[in-house]
């Protein structure tokens, strides 16, 4: 078990795993609305049993090195969470996203979490490429991306269902070249 400090606001990233599935439950169930209002997040934990089965399907994608999810605690409290939704070694690519709380917004807490998950995946496992997929209505998912230094690389329309319609999905990505540029001039600023 690790702890990750992400700042000195009392913000910190575990890694969430089944035996969490109470807590997450709880954090899911006290901001369905808000956080099922893009993603399909929420409806994978409508009660304790599936909130457990969620992460253990996480638990079997670390596991087989496909995918892993962590959890950010903000003094405690579970806010929110980001995830390798995705996560492919030997072709080098891998899938981020994020979900919080609305409580927790407007922290840079995503921003924060996302720079831990890139920099592992660039410069600890080898990834090339590192993707960011969003709702095209889910405007503060895409500031974050940009903020990030990720690039818009298409819009998927109609791509999937959700709110008894069709969403379009955007496309983001940031190549570990440019990651790498980035960070060094956010170290040199």
């Amino acid at each position: 078990m690790f702890a990750k400090s992400l700042g000195d606001d009392g913000a910190e990233l575990r890694p969430l795993e089944p035996w969490n599935a109470e807590e997450y439950f709880t954090h899911i169930d006290r901001s369905r609305a808000f956080i099922g209002r893009y993603i399909g997040l929420a409806d994978a934990a409508a009660d304790l049993d599936s909130a457990r089965a969620f992460l253990q399907s996480y638990a079997d994608k670390t596991a087989a090195d496909g995918g892993r999810i962590y959890g950010i605690w903000l003094d405690g409290t579970l806010v929110g969470g980001v995830l390798f939704r995705v996560f492919d070694a030997k072709e080098g690519t891998c899938e981020v996203g994020c979900w919080l709380e609305e409580s927790a917004t407007g922290r840079g807490l995503v921003t924060r979490a996302i720079t831990v998950l890139v920099d592992w995946a660039v410069d600890v496992r080898g990834i090339h490429r590192v993707e960011w997929q969003a709702d095209a209505a889910n405007a503060a998912s895409l500031r974050a991306a940009q903020r990030l230094g990720f690039v818009r690389d298409a819009v998927l329309r109609g791509s999937f269902a959700r709110g008894g319609g069709r969403r379009d999905v955007e496309v983001w990505s940031v190549l570990a070249p440019e990651w790498r540029e980035r960070r060094a001039a956010r170290t040199r600023g």
